[in-house]
């Protein structure tokens, strides 16, 4: 098989080193890769925000698979462009990344399901006079998020109104997250350990990965402002079983 795996992080890096394991591996392409990636595979420095210059490589170079990393090409639709040229993809279609890509959209979807979920509301940057109102009658802390994109890095823990009022001038007056942050999500604190779930599905059955932690915080004690990730590591001890059953049947 002739693979591409689209992106340059270290998630891809990972996802490059496993496929070389593979015996039905005959070519691999990382687009546009990183220093670790060229060890194991072809870098291509192509943009993968332009969906007709990947269909083409593809096209050229009898590609049989293309494994996304990252978040923004599902969100924009690069799947759905490749499996129309019948190129076989490794990720969701736009529409299903929008849990990914709007966290807005992904609270609306949990609450029509009763999925279980932390109490939230939503606002618009048309509805700045109406946020602050509703910073006044919340208690502390609080979680803003910005509702789009923001590599991991939109979301903030407010200890007070003060600290709250500033992060939402950030995003509303300042563009901290430019489009991203112009829907923010007003979601209450909820304490503990975070655990992260991942289910790989056809639309009809699923097959659960291993449980996994993230450390999220900038700082050693989960102190600082939240990343993209500092560091991850599964399986987490946190998942039993029992936990585990409790996973699939109210939330997967």
């Amino acid at each position: 098989m002739n693979v591409v795996v689209i992106g340059s992080g270290g998630r891809e890096h990972a996802l490059v080193d496993k496929i070389c394991e593979s015996s039905k591996l005959e070519n691999l392409f990382t687009i546009p890769g990183n220093p670790g990636t060229e060890e194991v595979s072809t870098n291509v420095e192509l943009d993968f925000s332009d969906h007709n210059v990947i269909s083409k490589f593809c096209e050229e170079n009898n590609i049989d698979l293309v494994v996304i990393g990252p978040e923004q090409p599902l969100v924009s639709g690069l799947a759905d462009h490749l499996r129309n040229k019948n190129i076989n993809v490794f990720g969701p279609n736009k529409d299903a990344a929008m849990i990914e890509g709007d966290k807005s959209f992904s609270k609306y979807l949990m609450k029509k399901y009763n999925i279980p979920t932390a109490d939230y509301e939503v606002f618009d940057i048309e509805n700045y006079k109406e946020c602050l109102v509703y910073l006044d009658n919340i208690s502390y802390p609080t979680v803003i998020k910005a509702s789009g994109l923001a590599a991991g890095k939109g979301v903030a823990i407010c200890e007070n109104k003060i600290d709250a009022v500033e992060y939402v001038n950030k995003c509303f007056n300042e563009s901290l997250f430019g489009d991203s942050g112009s829907t923010l999500v007003i979601e209450d604190f909820m304490t503990g350990q975070e655990v992260s779930i991942f289910a790989i599905t056809d639309g009809n059955k699923y097959v659960i990965l291993p449980s996994s932690q993230d450390h999220k915080r900038a700082y050693d004690g989960d102190k600082g402002p939240n990343t993209g990730g500092m560091g991850a590591y599964a399986p987490a001890p946190l998942v039993d079983d029992k936990l585990l059953e409790r996973i699939k049947k109210e939330i997967i």
